[in-house]
């Protein structure tokens, strides 16, 4: 809209392709393209394209939900030399933007100087979240919220004059609501609530960490989704790692499980692929359970989609009930001492319904 009300000339495709889009790009002249969710996973992911570098006026991609495991790997193969990654929501408080050029800023969605970081300390504030309830910790002694170290990072929430600030959600009074929390770190204030969790490093470089409902806790740990699909991204023949947690019989919280979408032509090793994940992530991180899914489940604006998934977990007789064409899915996982994935079954799922079978 910004293009359009400036005078900048705007190409719209009818619909996102990845067989087309460099055609998209060569024939439009476009300088800039815009991107969002798993977008660049899809176009990396293809087969070579005859103009995926022959666009001599593209230099930036625009958009947001790009991937770190992806990043250098897009702007190298497709030269696309400038990356604009911004974080927001439609409706958001908090907005920042990562317009980046090197390796200093890479894989952040935003940089502040030592001039914001003084101005915005109390505006932009991580707290803790309770995640059996995703409500924000509270001190039981004082009842007050509990600041996160910016380094650890922690829900964000933005300091408001008051509740009108926050235009709400229309004709949803109750939802309006939940988004504005009052007598946070003292009597009267109030704050809205961004749902997603940052953090932010010395330097001042802001990284996403997970979305508000995606962190899971398993043996008594906090696991965050992103920050473990982004290392099995990194697997060679990963496509596409989508982490969310499932419940499992008879244990307490959520254990992990990973939906993955396999390259074209690759074959994994799960053997390699355990030990990979056991080194490079923490014990009670590493996905218990692997779902190999025959088609990608995201959501219209290329978004990863763990609702569904979520809802159907590691239950074999309802794949296919929430995830289209789930019951094409296979699954693996590791059982109690044991050092690779195998076959997940119905036997299974009972064995763990009963008790026999402990996690």
């Amino acid at each position: 809209m910004s293009c359009l009300m400036g005078g900048v000339s705007v190409a719209v495709g009818k619909k996102f392709s990845v067989s087309s889009f460099w055609n998209d790009i060569h024939d439009s002249e476009s300088t800039f393209f815009v991107y969002v969710g798993e977008t660049a996973r899809y176009l990396l992911n293809a087969p070579h394209h005859p103009l995926e570098r022959d666009h001599p006026r593209l230099r930036c991609m625009y958009g947001n939900g790009l991937r770190p495991d992806v990043w250098e790997r897009f702007r190298k193969r497709f030269d696309v030399p400038e990356i604009a990654e911004f974080f927001n929501s439609t409706e958001g408080l908090f907005v920042l933007l990562n317009y980046n050029r090197g390796d200093y800023t890479a894989h952040c969605v935003g940089h502040h100087g030592a001039l914001f970081r003084r101005i915005l300390r109390n505006v932009y504030i991580p707290v803790a979240i309770n995640h059996a309830t995703d409500d924000i910790y509270r001190d039981p002694k004082t009842g007050f919220a509990v600041r996160a170290d910016l380094r650890d990072g922690g829900e964000m929430i933005v300091a408001v004059p008051h509740e009108h600030t926050f235009q709400g959600y229309f004709n949803d009074e109750k939802a309006t609501q939940k988004k504005i929390i009052r007598d946070v770190f003292r009597k009267g204030d109030i704050f809205y609530r961004t749902g997603d969790a940052l953090r932010r490093d010395d330097d001042g470089r802001w990284f996403f960490m997970d979305r508000l409902g995606d962190t899971f806790r398993w043996k008594s740990e906090n696991v965050s989704t992103a920050e473990v699909a982004e290392v099995l991204g990194r697997f060679p023949g990963v496509a596409e790692a989508n982490v969310y947690g499932v419940l499992v019989p008879n244990s307490d919280g959520r254990a992990g499980c990973v939906a993955l979408s396999i390259e074209t032509g690759a074959s994994l090793d799960f053997s390699d692929f355990l030990n990979y994940g056991r080194a490079n992530l923490p014990r009670y991180a590493v996905p218990v359970f692997v779902r190999l899914v025959a088609t990608n489940s995201s959501m219209h604006n290329n978004k990863q989609n763990k609702v569904a998934l979520r809802e159907e977990g590691i239950d074999l007789d309802r794949l296919g009930t929430k995830v289209v064409g789930g019951e094409l899915d296979a699954f693996l996982w590791v059982p109690p001492k044991c050092d690779r994935y195998v076959t997940y079954d119905k036997l299974c799922w009972n064995r763990l319904r009963s008790g026999e079978i402990i996690l």
